[in-house]
């Protein structure tokens, strides 16, 4: 948290006492000036900002050089939230006294506040160069690089204020968040470790297992992540703890976590997807597709729960008009979507291949050549598409879709034998039983398909933390 120093109030006394004694020597004018100012720093201090204002701004008529005035109206301006016309005043009071650390940190925030990160850096480094000792110079420019997304740059301001201040928590915690991230591990995990001794907080066992899940400790992150969220079991901790059980396969542990998790946080819907993906990962399917129906409803043009719906629609079909509503209804939602296209055309024939002896297949036809016109590079489709041909015994026509979907992705077994098929049919045994060869092969290495599900449940997992709407 970047840090505001606001000019204290026994800095304003301080600079009206002297006021005071040089107006009493002064003329009658500059006494009233004087009173004027003390009555407004001491409506400031009380919290009473539009009296404060009015006063201001009259003195600032009477006293448009006054560094004091222009300062402190424009601090009432920005508690206020009044930010454009803070700046106005803070930029005079540093353009009256450049060499005031405070002043180019009163600005700098106001800066910040108004999204000019840019502008607020240059003036958060100005006052580190004035005012090299402090803590706060030191943490605000680090805070600002961080927000910038220099975090390469933030750690040594960040660490200088750590010297500087051992017992600030906020900037133990921001600094072990740049270590993370600048991959400093064994530096992340000893700060974290340090600053528990002071603070047994949830946030930090948290902190700490994303380091130890980063630094390859699963068991510690684990254990971390279930401190956190039995300390504090809010959404996000309780997806963390979840999510990691979940990405290292200890898959009875993930369900009963998600379930609790979701008993108190119905209305999340990523940790109704994770229960989905941990009820699939157990094999229980039905269980696993009805989760991940409640996900779509929660947020239905949110493409996050539709790969995982379609895994476990085709290991559970039972529930097939419950499936293509939400598919179709993503469809609508997103109609350049090529993936929404693809998932509703799959719905369909899955759904009722087996039962409808009436399925149109010219619109699942239609279906997937407008998610191949939206997305050409989508290999899952030109392999369906092929399929679709074949069952309607147009080898000649799936032939291309099977050679595209592999020359996109070469580790499609099925595409491998389903072609293989198509080259026998139309008498090319010899390619047809290269296919073969090469489906028989991927298949023995039956681990990459486990591997691949990892990836797509870390992808989900990370993307779900990094979301916006994941973030406090």
């Amino acid at each position: 948290m970047i840090r505001n120093r606001l000019v204290c109030l026994a800095f304003f006394l301080a600079l009206a006492a002297c006021r005071l004694a040089a107006a009493t020597a002064g003329p009658p004018q500059s006494r009233d000036l004087d009173r004027e100012f003390q009555a407004a720093v001491a409506q400031y201090d009380s919290g009473h900002y539009p009296e404060a204002a009015a006063k201001l701004e009259n003195l600032v008529r009477e006293a448009p050089e006054s560094f004091e005035v222009q300062e402190l109206l424009g601090l009432v301006y920005s508690a206020q939230t009044q930010d454009a016309r803070a700046t106005e005043h803070l930029q005079k009071a540093v353009h009256l006294k450049p060499d005031s650390a405070p002043a180019r940190t009163n600005l700098a925030v106001n800066l910040a506040r108004l999204g000019k990160l840019g502008l607020a850096t240059e003036q958060f480094k100005k006052a580190v160069e004035l005012d090299p000792p402090s803590f706060d110079t030191n943490h605000n420019l680090g805070e600002a690089y961080v927000r910038s997304g220099k975090v390469a740059d933030a750690a040594p301001f960040l660490e200088k204020a750590q010297r500087i201040d051992p017992s600030s928590y906020d900037n133990g915690y921001d600094l072990s968040l740049a270590y993370i991230q600048i991959g400093r591990l064994a530096d992340a995990r000893q700060l974290l470790q340090d600053l528990l001794k002071r603070k047994n907080a949830a946030e930090l066992h948290n902190l700490l297992g994303e380091v130890e899940e980063k630094d390859g400790q699963f068991v510690a992150a684990a254990n971390e992540y279930e401190i956190a969220a039995h300390m504090d079991p809010t959404e996000s901790n309780l997806f963390d703890w979840g999510s990691e059980l979940l990405l290292h396969r200890t898959v009875g542990p993930a369900v009963e976590v998600f379930q609790q998790a979701c008993q108190r946080y119905p209305a999340s819907q990523r940790l109704m997807i994770g229960l989905g993906m941990a009820l699939y990962a157990r094999g229980n399917y039905d269980d696993a597709v009805k989760s991940l129906l409640k996900a779509a409803d929660l947020n239905p043009a949110d493409p996050g729960c539709y790969l995982f719906l379609s895994r476990a629609y085709d290991s559970s079909p039972s529930q097939a008009d419950e499936v293509i509503q939400r598919f179709r209804r993503f469809a609508e939602l997103q109609p350049n979507n090529a993936r929404a296209l693809y998932y509703y055309a799959m719905s369909l024939w899955k759904g009722k291949r087996a039962q409808d002896p009436s399925l149109d297949l010219h619109q699942i036809e239609s279906l997937l050549s407008k998610s191949l016109a939206l997305d050409p590079q989508l290999a899952e489709a030109h392999l369906q598409l092929g399929n679709l041909y074949s069952d309607q015994n147009k080898h000649a026509r799936a032939i291309p879709q099977y050679v595209r979907a592999l020359e996109l992705n070469s580790d499609l077994a099925d595409a491998h034998y389903r072609l293989g098929q198509a080259y026998v049919r139309t008498g090319e045994k010899d390619r047809a039983q290269q296919q073969f060869q090469v489906y028989r092969r991927l298949r023995e290495q039956h681990l990459a398909d486990l591997d691949k599900q990892r990836a797509e449940i870390r992808q989900f997992v990370y993307s779900a933390k990094d979301s916006p709407a994941a973030k406090p």
